[in-house]
């Protein structure tokens, strides 16, 4: 069964009106209850991230500075960025669910897990909180397949409406990690340009997929399709993580790149696809953006049908 951690705990980073609030999260519970998801999945409980786990990615002066912020109240790191009194401990809960996610579909006791964690990651870099995340979960996943169960090669699909600055900028050097992301260009955070591919030992393991507001959807899955493929055969990966965001979706207020809800089967199915190519289907898949309640509902229910029917697929392989 796909693995599902969702607790009312990630509910506790208090952003008030913010677009990035705790009203997601219910938004989707109350979607997956409705198609009854959660009895089809097994339900994980949260965990907390060790310091080893965080600092492997973010040095100990960026979580201090965070704190500093919650102890006096609350406030914003940027104009973008809200933390609330308990927004650190909770960060510290989504970054250590994404390991205890990792940890058990890199053992094999799941093939694919969803984290529904908040707050978003994907634009953390290793020293400084902006674009509404605090930590960047997905890095710290991965850091831990690397350094935990020794896992070589890694595939990150990105397909939030934004570029993941902080998760290519972590990577950037990283032969061992290949960084694949379609996303709105030019767009927030300014990065994401198809000829950002990496430095160093990881020149060509950045895959940049930018997509103009206005581009057809068939185009955009002709490019993401063409991206993902040649991504999967630089990285042959032995797991793949996917930050999840939802805000391509045509009714999202912040983004929108006019994808249907549908069209989040889709994408997954293509990533699917791949993992069952290269590691048999081992996914990791993190929540990021999406703020229009209902379609980023919808979104995350279909997303999640898809992973389980993949799920199924794969057992019934086995028997034959």
């Amino acid at each position: 069964m796909v693995l599902l951690f969702s607790d009312p705990i990630f509910e506790q980073h208090d952003t008030g009106t913010h677009p990035e609030n705790s009203g997601r999260l219910v938004a989707i519970r109350q979607e997956l209850e409705r198609r009854s998801l959660p009895g089809n999945c097994e339900r994980q409980p949260p965990q907390l991230a060790s310091p080893d786990q965080i600092e492997r990615v973010h040095p100990s002066s960026h979580l201090r500075s965070i704190q500093r912020v919650a102890d006096a109240g609350g406030g914003r790191l940027d104009p973008d960025t809200v933390v609330s009194p308990k927004s650190p401990h909770v960060a510290e809960m989504a970054a250590g669910t994404a390991c205890e996610a990792v940890r058990q579909v890199a053992k094999g006791d799941a093939s694919s897990a969803l984290c529904l964690i908040r707050p978003p990651g994907h634009h953390a870099l290793a020293d400084r909180a902006m674009g509404f995340c605090l930590l960047n979960h997905i890095a710290i996943a991965a850091r831990h397949a690397q350094e935990e169960f020794g896992l070589e090669r890694i595939l990150i699909v990105d397909w939030d409406v934004h570029h993941g600055n902080g998760t290519q900028d972590i990577f950037y050097r990283d032969p061992h990690v290949v960084f694949c992301s379609i996303h709105r260009f030019p767009f927030y955070p300014g990065t994401g340009d198809s000829d950002e591919t990496g430095t160093g030992d990881g020149l060509g393991a950045t895959f940049n997929v930018p997509i103009r507001y206005g581009t057809p959807r068939e185009e955009y899955f002709a490019r993401f399709v063409q991206g993902l493929e040649a991504a999967a055969e630089r990285a042959k990966p032995q797991l793949v993580l996917i930050s999840a965001g939802f805000d391509a979706h045509r009714e999202d207020p912040i983004g929108s790149l006019d994808l249907e809800t549908e069209d989040f089967i889709r994408l997954t199915q293509h990533v699917a696809d791949v993992a069952r190519q290269w590691c048999d289907g081992k996914i990791v898949s993190f929540l990021e953006g999406g703020y229009d309640p209902r379609a980023l509902a919808e979104s995350v229910a279909v997303h999640l049908e898809c992973l389980c029917r993949q799920e199924r697929q794969a057992e019934d392989r086995s028997l034959d």
